[in-house]
């Protein structure tokens, strides 16, 4: 465990040793979920690192401390623990703010690259008069108090396919259900939030570290033109990558071509 600076115990996996990779899951998911990418890496000399997030997975449920500024200062922790340096972030969904907000509040010495995966956090979600192709609040509202907070494992069973691929077997569905399922209630309602309000569109430009997007054409959860593409736009110098066909599971639908993108980048920065 590793304990934050306002006292909450963070589960976390360190697997191989060598250029150190932390991987920060999406909304609702612990750390579990990275093991396809861990296991692959280690054996290929990276350190792989990840973590759940409070109120998710092993880590504690404080019931507190679900925006954008705490998360990433618990980042900070991880990544200051464990005294981390010359690390590449790869953070998936929601955990595209995380990296982008520790960033600005935690400065880039110990970061040298970063992987956006899927992001669903940023540029901005929530539509706004400056921001017209967003989501109506009433909309992200309507889903936490009408849908999460009535029937949530329900939701997430209708919507499972959509977040994997057509051959994705049935047992592969049932292992990510069960770990979306262990996240509390709180966090998930609170990161939700937190993730379709927060505005990072003057953040993103100030990120200089080498930077991928990678992302699915077939993402439902965070469509690519809303997110990826526009996340792209606004870091400098930074590359996309679309994934044919990909869905916003792309970590487990996608394995082998991520794993290889994700080493050819740490190794190579190519």
């Amino acid at each position: 465990m590793i304990r934050t600076r306002d006292g909450v115990e963070l589960f976390y996996r360190d697997w191989g040793t060598g250029m150190p990779v932390v991987f920060l899951a999406g909304w609702m998911l612990p750390s579990d979920i990275w093991s396809y990418q861990g296991v692959t890496l280690a054996d290929q000399g990276l350190r792989c690192i990840a973590y759940d997030r409070r109120g998710h997975g092993r880590s504690s449920d404080p019931g507190r401390g679900y925006d954008y500024d705490t998360l990433a200062d618990d980042l900070a922790s991880v990544l200051e623990t464990l005294d981390l340096r010359d690390v590449t972030l790869v953070g998936h969904s929601m955990a595209s703010g995380e990296m982008v907000r520790y960033l600005s509040r935690h400065g880039d010495q110990r970061v040298s690259r970063l992987v956006f995966l899927a992001p669903a956090a940023t540029p901005f979600m929530l539509k706004t008069e400056d921001n017209p192709d967003g989501v109506d609040a009433s909309v992200f509202e309507h889903f936490r108090k009408e849908v999460l907070l009535r029937d949530a494992p329900q939701w997430l069973t209708a919507n499972a396919r959509s977040f994997v691929v057509a051959e994705t077997s049935e047992p592969m569905i049932q292992w990510v259900m069960s770990l979306l399922l262990r996240c509390s209630m709180k966090a998930a309602h609170d990161c939700h939030r937190a993730m379709s309000s927060t505005d990072f569109r003057a953040e993103l430009p100030r990120i200089r570290r080498p930077t991928w997007i990678i992302h699915g054409d077939k993402d439902a959860s965070a469509p690519i033109d809303l997110t990826g593409r526009k996340t792209a736009q606004l870091i400098p110098g930074s590359r996309l990558k679309v994934y044919e066909g990909a869905p916003h599971g792309l970590f487990i639908t996608h394995q082998e071509r991520l794993n290889r993108d994700l080493l050819a980048f740490v190794k190579h920065g190519d």
